[in-house]
């Protein structure tokens, strides 16, 4: 049972549970919405067309096991130079500082080939050490072979600077190619948690 717990300004006016948090984030417009929709079988977060619609912290109950939560998207121009900021600083003070963050992950445009916001934010969850994975979106806009470009571009990109490589995930909202690989892998890092 999926469950929408709220939506939320500041890190600071979170609740307090004890869940797990697993965020979803990306470049404006890259289908973090329509992927938590898929994930869970309803429609429970607002889509839009219209690049940066998501502009709060918006948390989802599932199943009273972990927190779904989708973090407002980065890069869009569009927005004024305050909103801007406004969304830099609660993307930032959730992803670095909010201790109930158990897993990120990082949304890209399979279509595209990597772009530099992209890039210099998964610079930064290296740098400070975050946990994250990469979801490639909209994979059903093209072929299989096309995808496997964009995963290989962003391989050879990262490795330029990285070790080792985060996991990586295909996924389509439209045919829900990916849903049981990323469910499945949540369990799996919530399974790693309760070890821990």
């Amino acid at each position: 049972m999926i469950k929408f717990v709220g939506s939320f300004e500041t890190v600071k006016s979170l609740p307090n549970t004890h869940f797990a948090e697993y965020a979803f984030i990306g470049r404006s417009n890259v289908g973090k919405s329509s992927l938590i929709n898929a994930l869970v079988g309803a429609p429970i977060a607002r889509t839009s067309n219209t690049p940066g619609r998501t502009q709060s912290l918006n948390l989802f109950n599932m199943d009273d096991r972990v927190m779904i939560v989708d973090l407002p998207g980065y890069g869009y121009a569009r927005t004024s130079k305050r909103e801007r900021g406004a969304f830099a600083k609660i993307i930032l003070d959730y992803v670095f500082k909010c201790e109930k963050m158990h897993f990120l992950f990082v949304l890209v445009d399979s279509r595209l080939e990597p772009q530099k916001i992209d890039l210099e934010f998964i610079e930064m969850l290296g740098e400070g050490g975050i946990p994250f994975a990469l979801i490639f979106t909209k994979c059903d806009k093209q072929s299989a072979t096309q995808t496997q470009r964009s995963v290989t571009a962003y391989k050879k990109r990262l490795l330029e600077q990285w070790e080792e490589l985060p996991p990586m995930l295909l996924s389509s909202s439209e045919n829900g190619q990916g849903r049981d690989e990323i469910l499945a892998f949540v369990d799996k890092i919530l399974a790693e948690r309760t070890l821990l």
